[in-house]
C-alpha cells in the first residue's frame, strides 16, 4: 500500500528560524516573521496540495490560532487538501463537536480529519476552565469519542458517564464521509483510549526501536478490543540535494537558539505532565546541544526550543527516503512532516523526496499526477507573504 504524507499549517507563525511553542510554552518571537494570515497559510496549503500531500495538520492550544476557524477559512482557497484539525474534547460538547464535523464535511466536500488532543498540561487546561487531572481527562476523551461515533452513525444517544452526560442527542445530518480520528499518547490510559476508539495512532519521531515498541503495544491493545489501527508519525524534515547541505541548514537553525531561550523552554517543558513530551526531552538530554543525531539522519535539535514534535529527518533526499522506508517497515503508513519555513521546505521535500519514493513504488500522487510538480514561482516571491 502506498504511503500517505501530510504537511503542517504553522498557525503559530512561520520563519526561516525555528518557531517554538507548545505544551504550555509560548511561541517564540520568530513566529512574527511570517504571521499566520489566511493568505500565507493558504499559500502553504495550495503548495502542499499540488505537491501531493494528502492533508495538513493544524495544532491546538493557547500558543496558536484556533484550528477549526483557521482551516474552515483556508479550505475555501484549496480544492482537495484535507485538514487534520487538532482539538481538545474538554473544550466543547461532544454533540456540538459531532455537528461541527458534519458541517465541515459538507462545506468542504469531505476534507476533514480529526486529531484528538486530550491535553497534557493541567495549567493550560485550567486556563480554559478544565480542572480535571490528566487521568480523568483521558477517561473523558473515551466517553467523548463514544458519543461522537454513535452520533456519526445516525443514532440517538443517551449516555450518563463519569464526566459527560447527554440525553436524546442526535444529528439532523450525519457527516459523509465520517472523519477519521487520529490520536497520540504514551501513557497506559492513552493506549486504552486509542485501542477502543481511534483510526490512526500517532507517535512523535522517536528512534525506530522505540517506535517499534509503541506499535507493538498499541497493536496488542487494539487486538484485545477486536480492532486494528493504522499508524502514523509526526516529524520535522530538512532535506537537500546533498547531506552536507542538509546538515549545514540544521547547524544554521541550531546557531539561532540562544542559551537563555533554550533554558527557559526546557524549564517549562520539564514541568510537562505528558509522557510523550518527557520522552522527547530525554532524546536530547533536556537541553544538551551535543549528540543531537540520535539515530542516522534523526536530529533532536528542534526539541531544544519547541514543545511537542522535537525531532527532524535531516539528510540528502536519498537518505531521507531511506529513513522513511525504515519507519514504514515497522508499520508506519502515514507521515506528518513540517519544516522551516513551511512553504519552502514543502517544495524541498515534495520535489526531492517524493519522486524517489514514487520511483520505488512506495508513493503515488493522490491526484493522479505522475510526479510532484515543479515550483511555479521562485522562493524569493514567498518572502512577500510576510
Amino acid at each position: 500500500m502506498p504511503l500517505t504524507f501530510h504537511w503542517f499549517l504553522p498557525t503559530n507563525g512561520d520563519s526561516r528560524h525555528v518557531v517554538g511553542g507548545g505544551h504550555g510554552t509560548p511561541a517564540t518571537e520568530s513566529g512574527r516573521d511570517r504571521p499566520p494570515t489566511v493568505a500565507y497559510l493558504s499559500q502553504i496549503a495550495r503548495a502542499a496540495e499540488d505537491l501531493g500531500f494528502v492533508g495538513a495538520l493544524t495544532p491546538t492550544g493557547a500558543w496558536c490560532e484556533d484550528a477549526w476557524l483557521t482551516t474552515a477559512m483556508v479550505s475555501q482557497n484549496t480544492e482537495r487538501l484535507k485538514f487534520l484539525v487538532a482539538f481538545r474534547p474538554g473544550f466543547v460538547s461532544p454533540t456540538l463537536a459531532a455537528q461541527m464535523a458534519s458541517t465541515f464535511q459538507r462545506q468542504t466536500g469531505g476534507r476533514l480529519l480529526l486529531n484528538v488532543v486530550t491535553g497534557g498540561e493541567s495549567h493550560e487546561q485550567r486556563a480554559y476552565g478544565d480542572f480535571l487531572d490528566k487521568e480523568a481527562r483521558y477517561r473523558r476523551t473515551g466517553e467523548f469519542l463514544e458519543i461522537v461515533r454513535r452520533l456519526w452513525e445516525g443514532r440517538a444517544v443517551d449516555l450518563h458517564g463519569e464526566h459527560l452526560q447527554v440525553a436524546d442527542a442526535r444529528l439532523a445530518r450525519v457527516p459523509d464521509p465520517v472523519p477519521e480520528v487520529y490520536f497520540g499518547g504514551s501513557s497506559p490510559i492513552a493506549g486504552e483510549v486509542a485501542a477502543r476508539h481511534v483510526d490512526v495512532y500517532l507517535t512523535w519521531g522517536e528512534p525506530p526501536a522505540q517506535v517499534a515498541e509503541k506499535i507493538a503495544w498499541i497493536r496488542k491493545l487494539a487486538a484485545n478490543e477486536g480492532r486494528t489501527l493504522r499508524f502514523g508519525i509526526r516529524l520535522h524534515v530538512i532535506t537537500r540535494d546533498t547531506s552536507e547541505q542538509a546538515w549545514a541548514e540544521a547547524e544554521r537553525l541550531l546557531a539561532g537558539f540562544d542559551a537563555e531561550t533554550v533554558r527557559q523552554v526546557q524549564a517549562g517543558l520539564a514541568r510537562s505532565e505528558s509522557e510523550g513530551q518527557q520522552r522527547m526531552l530525554a532524546l536530547h538530554g533536556s537541553g544538551n546541544r551535543d549528540g543531537l543525531e540520535i539515530h542516522p539522519n534523526l536530529w533532536a535539535g528542534i526539541g531544544l526550543v519547541r514543545g511537542g514534535a522535537g525531532t527532524a529527518l535531516v539528510g540528502s533526499h536519498t537518505e531521507v527516503a531511506e529513513r522513511i522506508k525504515e519507519y514504514a517497515a515497522l508499520g508506519i503508513e502515514e507521515f506528518i512532516f513540517s519544516g522551516y519555513p513551511h512553504l519552502e521546505e514543502a517544495y524541498w521535500f515534495g520535489e526531492g523526496v517524493l519522486p524517489k519514493l514514487q520511483a520505488q513504488g512506495l508513493w503515488r500522487h493522490p491526484h493522479g499526477q505522475q510526479q510532484a510538480p515543479a515550483a511555479q514561482v521562485p522562493f524569493a516571491g514567498a518572502g512577500s507573504a510576510r
